[in-house]
């Protein structure tokens, strides 16, 4: 296959596909989007991602947008390695993780990291009610996800790193409270690829069980 692009911002969801391309261990490239000055609403980028949206991955059949889509299109690639495959029997429970992680998982972060955006008037409290549906969904982890596929682990590990450094005073967070989630981050940050993938936006050596502010070689989280 000809080589991948991975449009990316430093701890963006964009980090969830890099995870996942360096488990494939298929060749990309990557490209900065400099959030910093609304390089997603640049033309060049919403004629890829028409969303305005990090990441994109450029494949050899066209861009590829929306974090769970590229996700999965990447598992299809390697089927099997990732995720399961489309006539495995744990194919819908699989899916039934990912898709809550991308429904509901990830929509409640963004309502933590960027409430005015959704409501305006009263932003403070939105972002309250977030941290205590946070604790919820952690919860609901804790209690009966498995660690059993490599693609939601993907998806995941960003989302237990995040709310422990952005969205306004994080004091309110701390990952050890859920000790099935704090192990699985443990042993995940310590995989080969997932090294590769810390070492490349500047996260350190523990980036999900006890993150630390990025310092990437290129760009700035934001």
């Amino acid at each position: 296959m000809e080589s991948l692009r991975l449009h990316y911002a430093p701890d963006n969801a964009s980090l969830c596909v890099r995870l996942a391309l360096e488990f494939t261990a298929m060749p990309y490239a990557t490209t900065l989007v400099d959030r910093a000055n609304a390089g997603q609403r640049d033309p060049e980028y919403l004629a890829l991602n028409p969303a305005g949206l990090i990441p994109t991955l450029e494949t050899p059949h066209g861009p590829v947008f929306e974090t769970g889509a590229i996700l999965l299109w990447l598992a299809d690639q390697r089927p099997g390695k990732l995720f399961p495959a489309a006539d495995a029997p744990d194919r819908g429970q699989a899916l039934s993780w990912l898709f809550w992680m991308a429904n509901t998982l990830h929509p409640t972060l963004r309502t933590l990291f960027h409430p005015e955006r959704f409501l305006p008037a009263a932003p403070s409290s939105l972002r309250h009610a977030a941290r205590y549906r946070i604790a919820e969904h952690l919860d609901l982890l804790e209690a009966e996800w498995s660690p059993d596929h490599v693609l939601q682990m993907c998806y995941l590990a960003p989302m237990l790193r995040w709310p422990a450094l952005y969205g306004g005073p994080t004091e309110w967070f701390d990952l050890s409270h859920w000790p099935r989630l704090h192990l699985f981050a443990q042993v995940f940050e310590a995989m080969p690829a997932v090294r590769r993938a810390a070492a490349a936006e500047g996260l350190g050596s523990t980036p999900f069980s006890y993150p630390h502010p990025a310092d990437p070689p290129e760009g700035r989280p934001c």
